[in-house]
Protein backbone atom coordinates (compact mmCIF):
# COMPACT_ATOMS: atom_id res chain seq x y z
CA UNK A 1 0.00 0.00 0.00
CA UNK A 2 1.25 3.50 -0.35
CA UNK A 3 0.38 6.89 1.14
CA UNK A 4 1.12 10.38 0.51
CA UNK A 5 0.92 11.50 4.54
CA UNK A 6 0.53 14.85 4.40
CA UNK A 7 1.12 17.51 7.50
CA UNK A 8 -1.24 19.10 9.30
CA UNK A 9 -0.13 22.59 9.02
CA UNK A 10 -0.21 22.06 5.34
CA UNK A 11 -3.78 21.49 5.17
CA UNK A 12 -4.14 24.59 7.74
CA UNK A 13 -2.73 26.44 5.47
CA UNK A 14 -4.57 25.53 2.55
CA UNK A 15 -7.65 26.03 4.90
CA UNK A 16 -7.39 29.50 5.69
CA UNK A 17 -5.99 30.25 1.89
CA UNK A 18 -9.65 29.15 1.15
CA UNK A 19 -11.83 30.53 3.53
CA UNK A 20 -10.33 34.22 3.27
CA UNK A 21 -10.33 33.39 -0.85
CA UNK A 22 -13.07 34.09 -3.38
CA UNK A 23 -15.74 31.17 -3.74
CA UNK A 24 -13.69 28.09 -5.17
CA UNK A 25 -16.44 25.16 -5.90
CA UNK A 26 -14.62 22.09 -5.86
CA UNK A 27 -11.11 22.79 -5.23
CA UNK A 28 -8.31 20.01 -5.66
CA UNK A 29 -7.33 17.34 -3.15
CA UNK A 30 -4.13 18.09 -1.18
CA UNK A 31 -1.62 15.40 -0.33
CA UNK A 32 1.69 15.17 0.91
CA UNK A 33 4.78 16.14 -1.12
CA UNK A 34 6.11 12.63 -1.53
CA UNK A 35 4.48 8.68 -2.18
CA UNK A 36 5.64 6.40 -0.08
CA UNK A 37 5.08 2.37 0.86
CA UNK A 38 3.59 1.63 4.05
CA UNK A 39 6.16 -0.14 5.06
CA UNK A 40 8.51 2.30 4.86
CA UNK A 41 6.19 4.66 7.19
CA UNK A 42 6.14 2.04 9.27
CA UNK A 43 9.68 1.81 9.56
CA UNK A 44 11.04 5.12 9.82
CA UNK A 45 8.33 5.71 12.58
CA UNK A 46 9.26 3.05 14.55
CA UNK A 47 13.32 4.17 14.01
CA UNK A 48 12.71 7.71 15.27
CA UNK A 49 10.85 6.60 17.98
CA UNK A 50 13.35 4.22 19.57
CA UNK A 51 10.76 1.12 19.72
CA UNK A 52 11.48 -2.40 17.80
CA UNK A 53 8.69 -4.27 16.62
CA UNK A 54 8.27 -7.10 14.60
CA UNK A 55 6.35 -6.51 11.44
CA UNK A 56 4.47 -8.29 9.12
CA UNK A 57 3.21 -7.03 5.58
CA UNK A 58 -0.37 -7.93 5.30
CA UNK A 59 -2.11 -7.68 2.21
CA UNK A 60 -5.66 -5.41 2.49
CA UNK A 61 -8.24 -7.58 0.79
CA UNK A 62 -11.17 -6.85 -1.48
CA UNK A 63 -12.29 -3.89 -3.27
CA UNK A 64 -10.35 -1.26 -0.91
CA UNK A 65 -7.17 -3.27 -1.37
CA UNK A 66 -7.76 -3.45 -4.92
CA UNK A 67 -8.33 -0.42 -4.87
CA UNK A 68 -5.28 0.76 -2.84
CA UNK A 69 -2.72 -1.62 -4.61
CA UNK A 70 -3.93 0.29 -7.40
CA UNK A 71 -2.98 3.73 -5.87
CA UNK A 72 -6.89 5.32 -6.36
CA UNK A 73 -6.33 7.01 -2.92
CA UNK A 74 -3.02 8.88 -4.33
CA UNK A 75 -3.34 12.34 -5.22
CA UNK A 76 -0.54 12.79 -7.53
CA UNK A 77 -1.93 15.48 -10.25
CA UNK A 78 -3.40 17.60 -6.97
CA UNK A 79 -1.54 19.95 -4.55
CA UNK A 80 0.86 18.84 -2.58
CA UNK A 81 1.90 20.05 0.78
CA UNK A 82 5.70 20.62 1.73
CA UNK A 83 6.60 18.99 4.49
CA UNK A 84 7.87 15.53 4.37
CA UNK A 85 7.67 12.65 6.55
CA UNK A 86 11.19 12.73 6.99
CA UNK A 87 10.93 16.39 8.29
CA UNK A 88 8.09 15.43 10.61
CA UNK A 89 10.16 12.45 12.31
CA UNK A 90 13.17 15.06 12.78
CA UNK A 91 10.85 17.25 14.77
CA UNK A 92 9.42 14.33 17.09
Amino acid sequence: MRLQPVDARDVAARIVELAVGSPAGRVTDIAGPVVYEMGQLVRDYLSATGKRRLTVPMPLPGKAGKAYRDGRNLTLDGDHGARTWEEFLADR
